[in-house]
């Protein structure tokens, strides 16, 4: 299976304006387009990221009866969350049989093939939703409408780019050397196993894509990373996001009343580099990092992820 293209990365909500208010405002995303299914039990609306590398954001809410993004809310406690990553794959039909070999269920959900990844026997782990080239199907509607430009109301992020997706995961090398033969995800930067008491982890690129993604796992007698997979399993641990002026997004943060935590700053080579977390409660139900690096690469994901996230 190759995945040649990530087409949007997706959450749920039972307050779609709420949500619709908080990517516009504070993190500047562009509505591109708005749907209500009540036959698929989906509504959403679908931004456009900030940056030069066409990532693309959807928001679901619940809309009619037995809505399978009801059943994902009470899943999570009626909570938003994440839900699910889209990419696109060459021959969809041989990603089916080669998933199907592996003993991976797969569904069929709104024209896509629905998949949760991880090695057998590991867990849930993450929802992807795979399609073939030239399918026009969004996540819950054909005949999605498209929207109106809206222009932010206040400052925002000033976000560049989805930088990445983190799993937490017991053994970053065996889920790395299983996303590697599974879809030709290629290694391209780790942590030395002491650098940190508590976790190490592992950045893998994925071909054809901008986005990374990233695997920490537990170390030492009580890692957070534990407390997070006995809670969620194999899931989604954050996003993040770089942001172009460090002091004009911490600015908007407080002009929307959002607070940040574990801040934290460095210098690599010579070069500044800063980051910090906003909580799921203030971020639609996504643990968000947001960094900020003065030259290109000096940060290296060199985050230190917040013990109580």
């Amino acid at each position: 299976m190759r995945i040649y293209r990530i087409d949007h990365i997706a959450t749920v909500t039972p307050d779609l304006e709420r949500q619709v208010g908080l990517l516009e405002g504070l993190f500047g995303f562009r509505r591109l387009s708005t749907w209500d299914n009540r036959a698929q039990g989906v509504r959403g609306v679908r931004f456009a990221v900030p940056g030069s590398s066409g990532q693309v954001w959807e928001v679901l809410a619940p809309s009619g009866d037995n809505s399978p993004i009801q059943a994902a809310l009470d899943d999570n406690g009626g909570r938003a969350g994440f839900h699910h990553v889209a990419v696109e794959v060459p021959d969809l039909d041989a990603a089916v049989r080669e998933l199907d070999e592996l003993g991976i269920t797969t569904t069929t959900q709104s024209g896509w093939v629905e998949a949760s990844l991880t090695p057998p026997k590991s867990g849930k782990g993450v929802l992807f939703r795979l399609r073939g080239p030239g399918s026009l199907a969004l996540c819950g509607d054909e005949a999605a409408v498209p929207a109106e430009r809206t222009e932010p109301d206040g400052p925002t992020l000033g976000i560049l780019n989805v930088d990445h997706v983190c799993q937490a995961f017991p053994d970053r090398d065996e889920l790395a050397a299983w996303y590697a033969a599974l879809a030709g995800f290629v290694q391209v930067w780790r942590t030395p196993i002491d650098e940190h008491p508590d976790m190490a982890d592992l950045v893998l690129n994925i071909p054809g894509s901008s986005i990374c993604w990233e695997i920490i796992m537990p170390r030492g007698d009580d890692s957070f990373i534990d407390r997070f997979l006995s809670r969620n399993g194999p899931a989604v641990h954050h996003v993040t996001f770089q942001v172009s002026d460090w002091d004009a997004a911490l600015a908007a943060c407080a002009h929307h009343e959002i607070p940040t935590f574990d801040d934290e700053t460095g210098v690599t080579d010579g070069a500044a580099w800063k980051h910090t977390f906003i909580h799921p409660k203030h971020a639609g139900g996504v643990l968000v990092q947001l960094f900020w690096e003065e030259r290109p690469g000096v940060w290296v994901r060199s985050d230190k992820i917040p013990p109580e996230s």
